[in-house]
C-alpha cells in the first residue's frame, strides 16, 4: 500500500453502541441482569432521509415521547423564555417612562459650576492683601478662568474698580460682597428687555427649527421638548431633516416611537429641504400644533451648509408665511468658550431666536451663560440638566444668578 493509498481508502462505517438511558422496567424489584443495548449504524446526514430506530420491545410505547411532543416542549420553553425577556423589557420601559417624570432643579444642575466658582473665588480672596492694580488684574484672570469670556471679564473689572472706590470697601468681606453684588447686577441687567419666552403661531402649526453643530444634543433636545409639549396637550410632528449624519433619522424616529409622535423622514442623503417641505405639509394636513425640524450639524464656516439652512427657511416661509416662530441654537455647555464662538457665528449667519444650553449638569463651565447674554444678547430659553425628559427646563435668569452666586454671599456671612 502506497503512502497516499491510506487516504484514498474509504473507511468502513463504524458501529456505535447506544445505551438506552430511558427508565427500564424492573421485575421483582431487581434491576435487569444485562442492560438492554441498541446497535445503530452511524450514517452521514442526508437531507430528506429519515433513519428509523427500533425501540427495544421491553420499553413501553407510552414511555417514549413522540418527536413532535419533544419539539413542542422545546418551543414552549423557548416561548416562555421569550415572554420572560419581553416582560423584562416592558418593565424596563415602564421604569424609564416613570423616570422621565423626575426633574433635576437648577440648583442641583449647577453643582459643578457653582463648586468651580466657589473654589476659584476662595482661592482669589485667600490672596487678598489690598485693593490695588494687582488685585484687579488677578480678578480679571479669575473671571476669565470661570468662562465668563475676556470681553465680559474686562468690562466687569472696569466697573468694579469704580464700584469699590464708590463704596469705600476695604475689608475682605466688604470687597467680596461688592464684587458678587456687581456680578449679579451685571448679569441681570443683560436680561432687561430680553424675550426668553417661546413664541407660537396664533393659528396653524408653529415651526421650531433646531440648529447647531453635531454632538451638542439637538436631536435629544427635540425628543425631550416634543414629549413635554405633547404632555401639555399639543399635537406634535417631527421632521428628520438631518439626512447626512448616520443614525440621526433613526434616533429621531426612536424618540417619536417612544413618545407616540409621528416623524416625517426621507431616504439617506436625501435633500433636507424636501424633508422639511414634507414635514410642513404633514403638519398642515394633520392640523398639528407644533412642527419640530431637526437639521444637520452646521459647520459654522461652511457656506454651503448655511445656504442649505436658508433654503429650508424659504420653503417653510413659502408654505407658512409667519414661520418659523423659533430658531433655537443648541449649545453644549461642556465646550465652554467654543460654545460662545459657535453662538457668535450662528447669530451672524442665521436668525437665531434663542439658545438651548445642553449638558449643564455635567460641566463646571456654566458661566458661559454670562458672555452669551453680555456679548451676543441672545436669550437662553432652555437648559438641559440631566438625561430625563423632565430635566429639560425653561431657563430662569434670577434662579440662575441665585444658584451660581448665592452660595458665595452666604459663605461670606459665616
Amino acid at each position: 500500500m502506497g503512502l497516499f493509498d491510506f487516504f484514498k481508502k474509504k473507511p468502513a462505517a463504524p458501529k456505535v453502541v447506544v445505551e438506552v438511558l430511558y427508565p427500564q422496567t424492573w421485575e421483582n424489584g431487581e434491576a435487569p441482569v444485562e442492560p438492554t443495548v441498541l446497535a445503530a449504524e452511524v450514517l452521514q446526514p442526508t437531507p430528506g432521509e429519515a433513519v428509523e430506530i427500533q425501540v427495544p420491545s421491553h420499553i413501553a410505547a407510552e414511555d417514549v415521547a413522540p418527536v413532535a411532543e419533544v419539539v413542542e416542549t422545546v418551543e414552549t420553553e423557548t416561548e416562555t423564555e421569550t415572554e420572560t425577556e419581553t416582560e423584562t423589557e416592558t418593565e424596563t420601559e415602564t421604569e424609564t417612562e416613570t423616570a422621565v417624570t423626575s426633574e433635576t432643579n437648577l440648583d442641583e444642575g449647577l453643582t459643578k459650576t457653582r463648586k468651580t466658582w466657589s473654589e476659584r473665588w476662595n482661592a482669589f480672596m485667600a490672596n487678598f492683601r489690598s485693593v490695588d492694580e494687582d488685585f484687579f488684574e488677578e480678578l480679571e484672570e479669575t473671571l476669565i478662568g470661570a468662562d465668563v469670556g475676556a470681553q465680559t471679564a474686562l468690562q466687569l473689572t472696569d466697573e468694579l474698580r469704580n464700584e469699590v472706590k464708590l463704596q469705600n470697601a476695604k475689608s475682605k468681606a466688604d470687597i467680596s460682597r461688592v464684587i458678587i453684588d456687581k456680578l449679579v447686577e451685571h448679569y441681570r441687567s443683560q436680561g432687561v428687555n430680553e424675550d426668553a419666552s417661546m413664541h407660537f403661531a396664533p393659528e396653524g402649526p408653529t415651526v421650531i427649527l433646531f440648529v447647531g453643530v453635531n454632538g451638542v444634543g439637538k436631536t435629544t433636545t427635540i425628543g425631550k421638548m416634543s414629549a413635554r409639549y405633547k404632555a401639555e396637550g399639543k399635537q406634535v410632528v417631527l421632521a428628520a431633516a438631518d439626512t447626512f449624519r448616520a443614525g440621526a433619522t433613526q434616533q429621531l424616529q426612536a424618540w417619536g416611537e417612544r413618545n407616540g409622535i409621528p416623524v416625517v423622514a426621507g431616504a439617506a442623503n436625501a435633500d433636507p429641504a424636501s424633508v422639511v417641505y414634507d414635514g410642513v405639509k404633514t403638519a398642515i394636513e394633520t392640523n398639528a400644533d407644533i412642527l419640530f425640524v431637526d437639521t444637520a450639524g452646521r459647520l459654522q464656516n461652511n457656506v454651503n451648509l448655511m445656504q442649505e439652512l436658508a433654503k429650508m427657511k424659504r420653503i417653510i416661509t413659502r408654505e407658512l408665511p409667519n414661520e418659523p416662530q423659533e430658531v433655537l441654537l443648541a449649545l453644549d455647555a461642556t465646550t465652554g468658550q467654543n460654545a460662545l464662538q459657535q453662538a457668535r457665528l450662528f447669530k451672524d449667519s442665521t436668525d437665531v431666536t434663542g439658545i438651548v444650553l445642553t449638558k449643564l449638569d455635567g460641566t463646571a463651565k456654566g458661566g458661559i451663560i454670562l458672555p452669551i447674554r453680555n456679548e451676543l444678547h441672545l436669550p437662553v430659553k432652555w437648559v438641559g440638566l440631566g438625561e430625563q425628559v423632565g430635566d429639560l427646563q425653561p431657563f430662569d435668569a434670577d434662579d440662575f444668578a441665585k444658584s451660581l452666586f448665592g452660595s458665595l454671599l452666604i459663605g461670606d456671612d459665616k
